[in-house]
């Protein structure tokens, strides 16, 4: 679901950027004295975009009101709702720790973020590690980068990623189970000049 809200939400931004560049662009360049093509908008500097007859023109069909107020109700409800999904937080501020009470406890998601990257850090081969939590407080998901030195195998990497500090992330929390997507990029070195 993320990574269709991510996609929509590139799409939308890309498509009303453009507009607004392209109508802006248009209205500055006609303000500039650009002679505009016969079928635009407006027909030069002095002209306005919207004349009186044509805001008038459909003031009296019954239909127009309610179609303009439906038209603007649902705009103003999409535009909420892009709001929402780009304002949502992506990490997870706390999980809920099972303590074997029935009541339980909170964890911050930072402190087991950062204990996680720690822990991927000093496996052999990794030159730096970034974790992230995202998902419900119940049911994490970790988000994992990994910086390996240029002699590493990555499959090796990832299985001691995911045999020793993703396993112990999952018990220390106390989770049936912790899903990751881990990401991995060696590290670049410059290859030294021989005289």
């Amino acid at each position: 679901m993320r990574a269709v809200l991510r996609a929509v939400n590139r799409v939308l931004i890309g498509v009303v950027g453009l507009l607004l560049a392209v109508l802006g662009g248009s209205v500055l360049a006609v303000g500039l004295g650009v002679r505009p093509p016969s079928w635009w908008i407006h027909d030069g500097r002095h002209d306005v975009l919207l004349g009186a007859a044509r805001r008038t023109r459909w003031r009296d069909a019954d239909w127009w009101w309610p179609t303009v107020f439906a038209v603007l109700a649902v705009l103003v409800l999409l535009a909420l709702w892009w709001l929402a999904a780009v304002l949502r937080r992506r990490r997870l501020a706390e999980l809920l720790v099972d303590t074997g009470d029935g009541e339980g406890a909170l964890l911050r998601g930072r402190a087991l973020e950062g204990v996680l990257a720690a822990d991927a850090a000093r496996l052999d081969g990794v030159a730096h590690a970034h974790a992230t939590l995202a998902g419900r407080r119940t049911a994490p998901e970790a988000h994992v980068w990994l910086q390996l030195e240029p002699d590493v195998d990555p499959g090796t990497a990832l299985h001691d990623l995911t045999t020793e500090s993703l396993t112990h992330a999952r018990e220390s929390a106390g989770l049936a189970k912790l899903p990751a997507e881990v990401r991995l990029r060696a590290v670049k070195h410059r290859a030294e000049r021989v005289s």
